[in-house]
């Protein structure tokens, strides 16, 4: 249906309940499931005031093809997508120093995710990706995310370039990721204003991405591996960057 998008999952289908409840249809709950999280999800339908239907397995299995559904799948409207016009006014509000997370053609959904779930657990104000060439907010991505695809703005931006030269320009520092980098992670300030900006899996920054970033750091790898999945990445800079802006300290060189 035009419109609409589907959601499964019980953190998924949880979340858009609490979070934006006017915008859930309808639920589809596995018929004859009584337990605690089948009735948390029946409650929060009502309050939101979504239509609650019980349903076969096979019709929710048809509804989600292929996916862990858990036995819950629900519809939802579409909010209007977030674009580049919308980060100034998202800066401005903010009372702290932004942090941000910048995904450059990010395509595993799976991956985006768990990004998404990372930053929200690590307080970032907003994710940013190109529209093009990167993975959206599919149904997947929602699952895997628990919830944070309602909690974190996501920002699907025309131009990458572009963005990233306006947040420049508005005093934010961007750090990007580079396995050639000289500097390592735990060397650099992330205390001020900042986007952390990593690229995409196998390839890492796009040229122009990486043109545009204030300095580039390196994970230390110590081992035999030459780099890590751009979600385990994410979550290593964006808690070391929790640490610091926690304790107000720079990482010691």
């Amino acid at each position: 249906m035009a419109g609409t998008h589907t959601v499964y999952g019980l953190h998924a289908v949880q979340a858009a309940l609490e979070h934006e409840p006017e915008r859930v249809r309808v639920v589809w709950l596995e018929q004859g499931r009584q337990d605690r999280r089948a009735r948390a999800i029946e409650e929060a339908a009502r309050i939101a005031g979504a239509r609650l239907e019980r349903v076969p397995r096979e019709a929710l299995d048809r509804r989600a093809p292929g996916a862990r559904h858990q036995g819950v799948v629900a519809q939802v409207r579409d909010a209007p997508a977030r674009d580049e016009t919308e980060l100034p006014a998202l800066l401005a509000g903010l009372a702290e120093p932004p942090f941000l997370l910048i995904l450059d053609g990010v395509q595993d959904p799976h991956n985006l995710g768990a990004c998404l779930r990372t930053a929200d657990a690590a307080g970032v104000h907003a994710v940013i990706a190109p529209k093009d060439r990167a993975c959206g907010l599919t149904g997947t991505v929602r699952k895997v995310a628990a919830g944070a695809v309602e909690t974190v703005p996501f920002f699907a931006v025309t131009n990458l370039a572009r963005t990233l030269r306006a947040l420049k320009e508005a005093g934010i520092w961007l750090v990007g990721t580079d396995v050639d980098a000289d500097s390592e992670l735990f060397a650099a300030d992330l205390t001020g204003p900042l986007a952390l900006v990593l690229g995409a899996e196998g390839r890492g920054l796009r040229r122009l991405t990486r043109e545009a970033c204030d300095t580039l750091i390196a994970l230390p790898m110590r081992g035999h591996v030459q780099s890590l999945n751009v979600s385990v990445a994410t979550g290593i800079c964006l808690y070391e960057a929790l640490r610091q802006r926690a304790s107000g300290r720079r990482a010691c060189k």
